[in-house]
């Protein structure tokens, strides 16, 4: 960590917590904690605590929000870098406060995370493995590789919830007309459309992974474990994780879903069809994604439009 970051300010500004307002000892090993992990943050940028601007904090608290961190919590480390850079200013080691007109936490829209259309592909369709790997095989292994890839392709195809794809019934998918029924929030039902690739998939797995994994046993699920078990919701996200690593970049069910919904957008598709397909009952909800509608048209009008690059 930059010499800036601790001596002369974090250990001084823990020193004032103690004596001027006499914090007790959870509430500075607690300020100590996130003035770290900003500093840690602000580091990998090469700025310093004290020459930190606005946009340093707003990009820490993004990524706050990127990594699932809830909005309490991000409330207490914003409270936390409030504090220190107050204290920074009366003690005249800074000139300004960068965590001036920061929105409440409660008042960001958070941009989902989204795989790159290469990152979902290599994800989708891993390199070959080599004659000896596929010697090991056995039908246990074959069955599981086939479940696994039938959900992913499921969760990208269809933007479904993780918990849409562990409660998915067998009766429910309709491979004859390409669409699954899907029961999300509140009980409620709608038919989300499946792509060719899905498609097959699906059909690979039904034809030769689900019966060897249930062997014999009954189930009215879509997707089991061995033996028929049902798979949960965290096994879910270990087997996306596992999936992804081979991309490079760590991926989750819900970034599957966010990224159907963004590269549908880049591709032109409307708000309310990607409502509809997502689930979401308020359009608001949607709209988040605008942000990627917005990106595609200005590079669209840049690369149309006569006198977008046209010089004054």
């Amino acid at each position: 960590m930059s010499s800036d970051a601790n001596p002369g300010t974090l250990p001084a500004f823990l020193d004032y917590l103690r004596v001027e307002r006499g914090s007790a000892k959870l509430t500075i090993a607690a300020y100590s904690s996130d003035l770290v992990q900003f500093a840690v943050f602000l580091e990998k940028r090469r700025t310093m605590l004290s020459s930190a601007k606005r946009e340093d904090v707003r990009e820490y608290i993004q990524e706050l929000f990127s990594n699932a961190l809830d909005g309490r919590s991000v409330g207490r480390k914003l409270s936390a870098i409030r504090h220190l850079y107050r204290h920074l200013l009366l003690d005249g080691k800074i000139d300004k406060d960068p965590t001036l007109n920061i929105d409440l936490p409660k008042q960001w829209k958070v941009l989902p995370k989204a795989l790159s259309r290469k990152e979902i592909g290599i994800m989708l369709n891993p390199a070959t493995r080599t004659a000896t790997e596929q010697e090991r095989d056995t039908v246990r292994s074959r069955a599981l590789a086939l479940r696994d890839r039938a959900m992913l392709e499921l969760l990208y195809a269809g933007g479904v919830r993780v918990s849409e794809v562990a409660d998915a019934r067998l009766e429910d998918l309709k491979l004859e007309v390409g669409y699954i029924l899907v029961r999300g929030k509140g009980d409620k039902e709608r038919m989300v459309p499946l792509g060719a690739p899905a498609q097959q998939a699906l059909q690979r797995y039904l034809k030769d992974g689900r019966e060897a994994l249930a062997k014999k046993k009954t189930s009215p699920l879509l997707f089991v474990g061995v033996g028929g078990r049902r798979l949960t919701r965290q096994r879910l996200w270990q087997l996306v994780g596992k999936a992804s690593e081979v991309s490079g970049r760590h991926a989750s069910p819900h970034m599957l879903r966010h990224s159907c919904a963004t590269h549908m957008v880049e591709n032109g598709a409307d708000l309310r069809t990607v409502q509809t397909i997502l689930g979401h009952s308020d359009i608001s909800t949607t709209q988040v994604y605008t942000h990627v509608a917005l990106d595609r048209l200005k590079s669209v009008y840049a690369k149309h439009h006569p006198r977008a690059k046209a010089k004054a």
